[in-house]
């Protein structure tokens, strides 16, 4: 996205918001929908992302990405939604999650990334929300630090958590199979 349409999206022109959130509403789905695990929650999400990227976009100062800014938008409506509807994470959302696969797991089909996606789902809050926006959205440090609104360090020592966990449980998983 270029820096006119950002600015045109500004002062209010219909078509540079609008291609703006054609931009980026994969982005909040995805993000959503890994956060939620169930499609229509995912979809209010990022719409309800959209809502509010559109009321603080003139506040916008561009000391991240527009995409990194954006996902902050998008964590904390998650959180909210999960507040207000006492969801946990997606693997606790009970006969409200969608059967139907992720985006990942269509492209990547196999048994490695439904485990995954099991494992991601255990994960405190704030742990998997660091490990989807670094290697899923492909974010880097500074940027998931930024749309998490906590300091660098914090996101890598969270990561190194995460990631920590992540492979314990999968060798007991291992272990568990054999």
């Amino acid at each position: 996205m270029d820096e006119q349409t950002l600015e045109a999206a500004k002062r209010g022109d219909r078509r540079a918001q609008a291609t703006l959130i054609r931009d980026l509403q994969d982005v909040w789905y995805r993000f959503s929908l890994s956060q939620l695990g169930n499609a229509d929650l995912a979809a209010d999400a990022a719409q309800e992302t959209a809502l509010r990227f559109l009321r603080d976009l003139k506040s916008f100062r561009g000391a991240s990405s527009l995409k990194t800014w954006s996902l902050g938008i998008s964590i904390n409506v998650v959180r909210e939604l999960r507040r207000k509807r006492k969801l946990g994470g997606p693997g606790e959302l009970g006969d409200q999650a969608d059967e139907s696969p992720s985006p990942v797991d269509a492209a990547n089909t196999g048994e490695q990334v439904s485990q995954l996606r099991v494992l991601l789902a255990d994960l405190p809050e704030r742990q998997r929300e660091s490990i989807i926006l670094r290697f899923f959205e492909n974010l880097s440090v500074d940027e998931t630090a930024k749309a998490m609104n906590v300091a660098p360090g914090t996101i890598k020592a969270t990561i190194h958590q995460a990631l920590r966990s992540l492979k314990t449980k999968m060798s007991r998983g291992r272990d568990l199979s054999s």
